[in-house]
Protein backbone atom coordinates (compact mmCIF):
# COMPACT_ATOMS: atom_id res chain seq x y z
CA UNK A 1 0.00 0.00 0.00
CA UNK A 2 1.64 3.26 -1.14
CA UNK A 3 2.18 5.44 1.92
CA UNK A 4 2.76 9.13 2.55
CA UNK A 5 4.34 10.03 5.87
CA UNK A 6 3.87 13.62 7.06
CA UNK A 7 6.01 14.96 9.88
CA UNK A 8 6.17 18.29 11.67
CA UNK A 9 8.88 17.19 14.11
CA UNK A 10 8.55 18.53 17.65
CA UNK A 11 6.89 21.73 16.51
CA UNK A 12 3.32 22.80 15.90
CA UNK A 13 2.47 23.20 12.22
CA UNK A 14 -1.32 22.88 12.12
CA UNK A 15 -1.54 24.58 8.74
CA UNK A 16 0.38 21.72 7.11
CA UNK A 17 -1.83 19.10 8.78
CA UNK A 18 -4.96 21.02 7.71
CA UNK A 19 -3.79 21.37 4.10
CA UNK A 20 -2.57 17.81 3.57
CA UNK A 21 -5.91 16.42 4.80
CA UNK A 22 -8.13 18.61 2.57
CA UNK A 23 -10.17 16.71 0.01
CA UNK A 24 -8.18 18.41 -2.80
CA UNK A 25 -4.81 17.28 -1.41
CA UNK A 26 -6.10 13.77 -0.70
CA UNK A 27 -7.46 13.55 -4.26
CA UNK A 28 -4.06 14.63 -5.63
CA UNK A 29 -2.39 11.90 -3.57
CA UNK A 30 -4.97 9.30 -4.61
CA UNK A 31 -4.42 10.22 -8.27
CA UNK A 32 -0.76 9.28 -7.75
CA UNK A 33 -1.66 5.93 -6.20
CA UNK A 34 -1.13 6.77 -2.52
CA UNK A 35 -3.61 4.97 -0.29
CA UNK A 36 -2.29 5.52 3.22
CA UNK A 37 -1.54 8.79 5.03
CA UNK A 38 0.41 8.72 8.29
CA UNK A 39 0.58 12.01 10.19
CA UNK A 40 3.02 12.93 12.95
CA UNK A 41 1.43 16.11 14.32
CA UNK A 42 3.81 17.07 17.14
CA UNK A 43 2.51 19.72 19.53
CA UNK A 44 -0.19 20.92 17.15
CA UNK A 45 -3.78 21.36 18.21
CA UNK A 46 -5.01 19.03 15.45
CA UNK A 47 -5.04 15.26 15.76
CA UNK A 48 -7.24 14.04 12.89
CA UNK A 49 -9.14 10.82 13.48
CA UNK A 50 -9.15 7.87 11.11
CA UNK A 51 -12.47 8.76 9.43
CA UNK A 52 -11.64 12.42 8.80
CA UNK A 53 -10.13 11.60 5.40
CA UNK A 54 -12.37 9.41 3.31
CA UNK A 55 -10.71 7.52 0.45
CA UNK A 56 -7.36 7.00 2.24
CA UNK A 57 -6.32 5.06 5.29
CA UNK A 58 -5.40 7.73 7.84
CA UNK A 59 -3.29 7.29 10.96
CA UNK A 60 -2.17 10.12 13.22
CA UNK A 61 0.03 10.40 16.29
CA UNK A 62 1.85 13.13 18.17
CA UNK A 63 5.25 11.67 19.08
CA UNK A 64 7.20 8.40 19.10
CA UNK A 65 10.66 7.58 20.36
CA UNK A 66 11.73 7.31 16.72
CA UNK A 67 10.09 7.96 13.36
CA UNK A 68 12.87 6.19 11.47
CA UNK A 69 10.64 3.21 10.64
CA UNK A 70 7.80 5.49 9.44
CA UNK A 71 10.26 7.26 7.13
CA UNK A 72 11.73 3.98 5.88
CA UNK A 73 8.28 2.56 5.06
CA UNK A 74 7.05 5.72 3.30
CA UNK A 75 6.90 6.04 -0.47
CA UNK A 76 6.85 9.83 0.00
CA UNK A 77 7.71 11.96 3.03
CA UNK A 78 6.14 15.39 3.42
CA UNK A 79 7.95 17.33 6.11
CA UNK A 80 8.39 20.69 7.69
CA UNK A 81 11.77 22.19 6.79
CA UNK A 82 13.55 21.28 10.02
CA UNK A 83 17.14 20.21 9.44
CA UNK A 84 16.77 17.00 11.46
CA UNK A 85 13.68 15.83 9.59
CA UNK A 86 15.22 16.69 6.21
CA UNK A 87 18.53 14.96 6.91
CA UNK A 88 16.91 11.85 8.40
CA UNK A 89 14.60 11.47 5.38
CA UNK A 90 17.32 12.12 2.80
CA UNK A 91 19.69 9.80 4.67
CA UNK A 92 17.05 7.07 4.42
CA UNK A 93 16.85 7.60 0.65
CA UNK A 94 13.16 8.51 0.65
CA UNK A 95 11.61 11.08 -1.73
CA UNK A 96 11.00 14.30 0.18
CA UNK A 97 8.60 17.19 -0.27
CA UNK A 98 9.35 19.95 2.22
CA UNK A 99 6.60 22.38 3.17
CA UNK A 100 8.16 25.61 4.38
CA UNK A 101 6.35 27.38 7.20
CA UNK A 102 6.43 30.88 5.73
CA UNK A 103 4.91 32.30 8.91
CA UNK A 104 8.11 31.73 10.92
CA UNK A 105 10.19 34.78 11.73
CA UNK A 106 13.71 34.85 10.24
CA UNK A 107 12.93 31.80 8.13
CA UNK A 108 16.24 29.90 7.98
CA UNK A 109 14.25 26.80 7.00
CA UNK A 110 13.61 28.31 3.58
CA UNK A 111 17.36 28.62 3.00
CA UNK A 112 17.91 24.93 3.76
CA UNK A 113 14.99 23.81 1.60
CA UNK A 114 16.05 26.06 -1.27
CA UNK A 115 19.66 24.79 -1.24
CA UNK A 116 18.67 21.12 -1.06
CA UNK A 117 16.18 21.75 -3.88
CA UNK A 118 18.85 23.45 -6.02
CA UNK A 119 20.97 20.34 -5.48
CA UNK A 120 17.97 18.23 -6.65
CA UNK A 121 17.61 16.35 -3.35
CA UNK A 122 14.05 17.45 -2.54
CA UNK A 123 11.05 19.40 -3.73
CA UNK A 124 9.60 22.22 -1.66
CA UNK A 125 6.52 24.42 -1.46
CA UNK A 126 4.43 26.34 1.03
CA UNK A 127 1.07 25.37 2.48
CA UNK A 128 -0.71 27.55 -0.06
CA UNK A 129 0.96 25.71 -2.98
CA UNK A 130 0.91 22.19 -1.48
CA UNK A 131 -2.06 20.80 -3.43
CA UNK A 132 -0.77 22.10 -6.77
CA UNK A 133 2.69 20.72 -5.98
CA UNK A 134 1.17 17.31 -5.19
CA UNK A 135 -0.62 17.39 -8.54
CA UNK A 136 2.41 18.38 -10.63
CA UNK A 137 5.50 17.08 -8.78
CA UNK A 138 8.00 14.89 -10.60
CA UNK A 139 9.86 12.75 -8.07
CA UNK A 140 12.02 11.25 -10.82
CA UNK A 141 14.15 14.42 -10.92
CA UNK A 142 15.39 13.86 -7.35
CA UNK A 143 18.98 12.74 -6.83
CA UNK A 144 20.20 10.69 -3.85
CA UNK A 145 21.71 12.65 -1.00
CA UNK A 146 25.20 11.43 -0.17
CA UNK A 147 25.92 12.13 3.51
CA UNK A 148 29.21 13.77 4.44
CA UNK A 149 32.21 11.60 5.12
CA UNK A 150 33.76 12.86 8.36
CA UNK A 151 36.70 10.42 8.08
CA UNK A 152 37.98 12.25 4.98
CA UNK A 153 37.76 15.57 6.81
CA UNK A 154 39.53 14.12 9.86
CA UNK A 155 42.33 12.78 7.64
CA UNK A 156 42.65 16.18 5.97
CA UNK A 157 42.92 17.90 9.35
CA UNK A 158 45.47 15.39 10.56
CA UNK A 159 47.64 16.06 7.50
CA UNK A 160 47.17 19.83 7.71
CA UNK A 161 48.17 19.86 11.37
CA UNK A 162 51.03 17.42 10.86
CA UNK A 163 49.53 14.84 13.21
CA UNK A 164 49.95 11.89 10.83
Amino acid sequence: MKTVFVTVGTTSFDELIERVTTSEAVQALKARGYERLVLQVGRGSLLPDADSCPHVRLEAFRFKDSIAEDIKQADLVISHAGAGSCMETLGAGRPLLVVVNDKLMDNHQLELARQLHMDSHLLYCTCSTLTETLRTMDLSVLKPFIPGQPKHFANFLDKALGVQ
